[in-house]
């Protein structure tokens, strides 16, 4: 199976628990961003590496969630660690126009990153993904 399709089922998996958070959040919009995790920082440019976005739109978006949770991905992916990471104990390494805020995840090669709740829950949600892409991937890699 290909990585996008995989990608693809590992946000369909997670659907249902997003929409289950979404009783607590601020709001109920996401845009989801899942990094190629066969392509690294110094083999390709950011947005040649992003394998799969997918919005979650339940309103208008009062802000560009989309360009967030891209900025978010590409700390994580530039740096290999979760953008959280970066900004609380690393922030040397933040460049100008790096958004302020966490939500991704880094699983192993798996970068994903989130943005349009609140930023712990944009990781809580990144996390899901990235944990199901990997062992979907595992799956079809033991059939």
């Amino acid at each position: 199976m290909k990585h996008l399709d995989v990608a693809k089922q590992a946000v369909e998996l997670v659907k249902p628990s997003i929409n289950e958070l979404f009783n607590k959040t601020n709001r109920k919009e996401l845009h989801i961003v899942i990094m190629d995790p066969r392509l690294k920082p110094w083999e390709a440019k950011f947005d040649e590496a992003i394998l799969y976005e997918e919005s979650i739109k339940n309103s208008t978006w009062e802000k560009p969630f989309d360009d967030f949770a891209r900025s978010k991905a590409e700390q994580a992916w530039r740096e290999n660690q979760a953008n959280i990471v970066t900004q609380t104990q690393h922030p040397s390494s933040l460049r100008e126009g790096d958004l302020p805020f966490y939500g991704s995840f880094v699983y192993g090669n798996i970068v994903v990153a989130c943005s349009g709740v609140e930023q712990w829950f944009d990781m809580l949600v990144s996390s899901w993904i990235a944990l199901a892409f990997e062992q979907l991937m595992i799956h079809e890699h033991q059939q």
